[in-house]
């Protein structure tokens, strides 16, 4: 399963946010054995969004995109996906009574903030999803997410994309196996190993630098758990590892 991760959001181009969410999600893709053959940042920008939606749907087996899915004026996303499908907003009822209920919840946990400031929320502007998308919605998230077709739509914030991804995880997989091989040698020690692995095995290969508190990794991936185990050994006893 070839997979394409487009985060989306102003504050990761500028640096004022870590973009964590694409590394989590390439790890937890890449554990369920699914390639991440793109990661790409793009700013608030709706027509930006589509373009590479509609792009990548076409070319990978799924695309996940996360961020800007609030409810002030740069938050576009949802928009944009729709635009690449060329499909207006719908309101689904349950999902807009979802949103109605966790206001509610969150009014009656926290009522002093309610005194202090004057909310203005638009429900049907926050329950709005591309017509015959599959709404997302989890405990810890306010605004939905959505499947439009193989295009998943995910929030920007860390543990609600989490929660959101969890809800889906089993849709998400394939048949890539990976194997590291710890080593202190050093990276540009390694160019003949490296050759050697791809010549004889079908398999991937990249090399991690080894560094002041840590080894250095070869990675070998494939779709052959045999052919990456002999793959692996075989590098292995051609470095050095950190017990020698």
């Amino acid at each position: 399963m070839d997979v394409a991760l487009l985060t989306v959001g102003d504050e990761l181009l500028s640096g004022d946010t870590e973009n964590t969410n694409a590394t989590w999600l390439a790890r937890e893709l890449t554990g369920r054995g699914a390639s991440v053959r793109r990661v790409l940042t793009v700013p608030d920008d709706r027509e930006v969004i589509a373009e590479y939606v509609r792009e990548w749907r076409e070319r990978f087996d799924a695309v996940i995109v996360t961020g800007g899915l609030g409810d002030t004026p740069d938050d576009v996303t949802v928009e944009a996906v729709a635009d690449a499908f060329d499909r207006g907003l719908e309101v689904p009822e349950d999902v807009r009574e979802r949103v109605e209920q966790k206001a509610r919840e969150y009014r009656e946990a926290n009522p002093e903030r309610f005194e202090e400031y004057e909310f203005d929320i638009d429900f049907d502007e926050t329950a709005a999803l591309p017509a015959g998308a599959r709404p997302l919605q989890t405990a810890e998230s306010f605004n939905p997410g959505c499947v439009v077709e193989n295009v998943y739509v995910f929030p920007g914030f860390p543990e609600e994309l989490k929660a959101m991804f969890g809800a889906v995880a089993e849709e998400f997989g394939g048949d890539v196996v990976t194997e590291s091989v710890a080593t202190v040698t050093p990276e540009g020690a390694l160019k003949d190993v490296l050759d050697g692995v791809r010549e004889r095995f079908d398999v991937a290969v990249g090399s991690y630098p080894v560094r002041e508190d840590r080894p250095g990794r070869v990675k070998v991936s494939g779709t052959d758990g045999e052919e990456v185990a002999d793959a692996a050994e075989w590098v292995r006893e051609r470095v050095r590892t950190p017990a020698e």
